[in-house]
């Protein structure tokens, strides 16, 4: 490879660095909160539900509280949490919502809390954005526009700058892939 073709090649390579942060540095807020780097996992075709991700902040002095949302690729968004209990990984709606505590930030990820998007209506595909409308109990709904990242994805893929989830060890969950096959999912 020559010179000029390197200066190309590494050239292309920046441009899709700088476009794929940028999607994952996507930022949307009302209110005191703050949504950071919204991204989703593709689903396989037939799937009835596919499991979103973000970061959400809360700058204000008051708590608040994501009680769901809506999006036109779904029936409804409700709140989720992934656990791991006696062995057992189970998946369960967070009742009444999570609350987002005064200058709280909370990671939602494959392996604890997300959105999870129930009743889609076609599969989620890599590459594509999904609009949804976040619920807050105090700042009000909130537009935002997920990246649809690989089924196996575990973030987006540029990388990302949100803070560890304290107190969470990721390596108790395992790798889970893109299978929800042996889960224990309660609606």
């Amino acid at each position: 490879m020559n010179f000029r073709a390197t200066i190309h090649a590494l050239s292309a390579i920046a441009v899709v660095l700088c476009v794929a942060s940028a999607s994952a540095a996507e930022t949307f807020t009302v209110g005191s909160i703050e949504v950071t780097g919204p991204w989703a996992r593709a689903t396989p075709k037939g799937a009835s539900v596919g499991g979103a991700y973000m970061t959400v902040t809360n700058k204000g002095s008051e708590p608040d509280r994501l009680t769901g949302g809506s999006s036109p690729a779904a029936a409804k968004l409700e709140v989720h949490q992934m656990s791991m209990n006696n062995g057992v990984m189970s998946m369960r709606p967070v009742q009444g919502g999570l609350e987002i505590k005064p200058g709280q930030t909370v990671v939602f990820n494959p392996s604890s809390f997300h959105i999870m998007m129930v009743g889609l209506k076609q599969p989620l595909t890599q590459g594509e954005h999904v609009k949804a409308t976040l619920d807050f109990a105090k700042a009000g709904k909130l537009d935002v526009e997920y990246v649809v990242e690989s089924i196996g994805a575990q973030g987006p893929s540029a990388a990302s700058t949100a803070p560890a989830m304290p107190g969470m060890d990721h390596g108790t969950m395992g790798n889970m892939g893109g299978s929800m096959g042996n889960m224990n999912h309660a609606h």
